[in-house]
């Protein structure tokens, strides 16, 4: 195996220690950026073309190597294993020389590896950041279609993880739906701020050819281009903003799959995992394991411990570039990793559930979750709600010493708390007219519910027309 020769070695005289240079380079992990390491490449030796630095023959040699070097590299499962190197910088810098040539050398010219990786980082992150909003409308999509086929399934909503009020199924994804819009919306922002160039700014102070920033911008497709070097090779602000959204979308993932995790068992029996997204056990032959779900709500505090470890790194950091920075791209290329992923089965979750329904409803009449329906219909008859509150907690203490629901309730015990209820509380408490009467905006009726299903639907298609409903 060949090894490519440090960029940096006319100032030293020994060496590097062996253990040293296996703790020094990136190249096992920072290969992963190759092809935007190349794609920058391509413009820069343009801008070089056109400031002069290059002349026509050599630019067309050396643009003619890094293609052919990305085709390799899509072909040939063993090309980056054919050379030791530093970093995927020097990988490409010697792999280009022992295909064109001394010409390659010229490459490097007014160029750092600092504003480099800064810009090889950004081409390759905000290509990730457009997979990711890609699998985030994914699931959305998969929230929607289980809401519109389910709209009929009502079951227990919660607070403080007791039964609180009857909600519909269809409000219950249509919750995680929102959650995923604002996430979307947060990686399409950091998406601007990432999508900015740096290249030109040298190590730190800049270069002295007369490159044209703005014109490689254009060519690479960044919104614009950075106004002050030093800040460009040491800005690692998008990427913490990256990590941070990917940290937020994640932590509703982990909502999500707790509360399938619950339901999921014998405790709460609403829903059935598909076998396809359940493992067993290997001593307890009755078992099925909410494995995918948990490794979601799992992977969850790996993608927050990325996020707060480069934090750390940065907060001590003198301008502009320190080595300190190399450590961002296993946090990110891990937290990419992981939030693809778990976004992926998410939705093969949601695409592999059977609803009990009968077995929601029942939960959803059980346990007084009609008991401020009874204080609302107090209210109706000219009771002050808080006065209506005390009686209906009255009521609900006598229901439970008599073991016996609301409805359940004759006449004549009702009105031992209240005159004012008559015959028509029944159908006031029942469990489709605690649905029907939360009809306000955001409420859980069906008719607010199944509107909420028909926009959610006309957003995601005019995102993605390819999704079909």
């Amino acid at each position: 195996m060949s090894k490519a020769e440090n960029l940096w070695k006319g100032r030293f005289v020994k060496e590097s220690n062996a253990t040293f240079t296996e703790f020094n380079n990136s190249f096992r992990f920072d290969r992963r950026l190759f092809e935007a390491d190349v794609i920058a490449s391509l413009a820069y030796c343009n801008a070089l073309f056109y400031a002069g630095v290059l002349t026509k023959t050599e630019a067309e040699k050396i643009q003619s190597g890094l293609k052919t070097l990305l085709k390799r590299a899509a072909y040939s499962s063993s090309f980056f294993d054919e050379m030791q190197a530093e970093d995927v910088h020097s990988f490409i810098e010697a792999k280009l020389t022992q295909l064109i040539g001394e010409t390659a050398k010229k490459l490097h010219t007014g160029r750092s590896r600092n504003d480099q990786v800064a810009t090889a980082l950004r081409l390759w992150l905000r290509e990730e950041i457009k997979k990711i909003v890609s699998l985030t409308i994914d699931l959305q999509f998969s929230l929607i279609l289980s809401a519109e086929s389910n709209i009929d399934a009502i079951m227990p909503g919660y607070t403080h993880l007791q039964r609180a009020q009857p909600i519909l199924w269809s409000h219950w994804c249509l919750a995680y739906f929102e959650m995923l819009k604002r996430d979307r919306e947060r990686f399409e922002d950091n998406f601007r701020r990432t999508n900015i160039l740096p290249l030109g700014s040298g190590a730190l102070a800049g270069t002295n050819y007369e490159i044209d920033r703005e014109e490689i911008a254009y060519e690479l497709e960044f919104d614009s281009v950075t106004t002050n070097s030093l800040d460009a090779v040491s800005d690692r602000d998008f990427a913490i903003e990256f990590l941070s959204s990917c940290s937020i979308l994640m932590m509703h993932l982990s909502r999500f799959a707790e509360d399938l995790i619950l339901y999921s068992s014998q405790e709460f029996d609403f829903i059935e995992l598909s076998d396809s997204v359940s493992t067993g056990s290997s001593l307890m032959p009755q078992k099925k394991n909410p494995d995918a779900l948990e490794l979601i709500r799992g992977k969850t505090g790996r993608v927050f411990g990325h996020q707060i470890a480069l934090l750390t790194t940065l907060k001590g950091l003198p301008l502009a570039y320190n080595k300190d920075m190399q450590e961002d791209k296993e946090a990110i290329f891990d937290t990419v990793d992981t939030v693809k992923s778990c976004l992926k089965i998410a939705k093969i979750v949601i695409e592999n559930i059977k609803l009990k329904k009968e077995k929601m409803l029942a939960a959803a009449t059980k346990g007084y979750l009609n008991a401020t329906e009874l204080a609302d219909y107090l209210v109706q008859k000219g009771i002050a709600f808080r006065d209506a509150h005390y009686i209906t907690g009255q009521i609900v203490l006598y229901a439970i010493n008599q073991g016996k629901e609301l409805n359940e309730l004759s006449m004549d015990e009702m009105h031992l708390f209240s005159e004012a209820i008559s015959e028509d509380v029944f159908d006031y408490l029942s469990v489709k007219k605690a649905i029907s009467n939360k009809n306000q905006i955001g409420g859980t009726a069906t008719e607010r519910v199944a509107e909420c299903i028909k926009k959610a639907k006309d957003e995601i298609r005019k995102i993605n027309p390819h999704l079909k409903f």
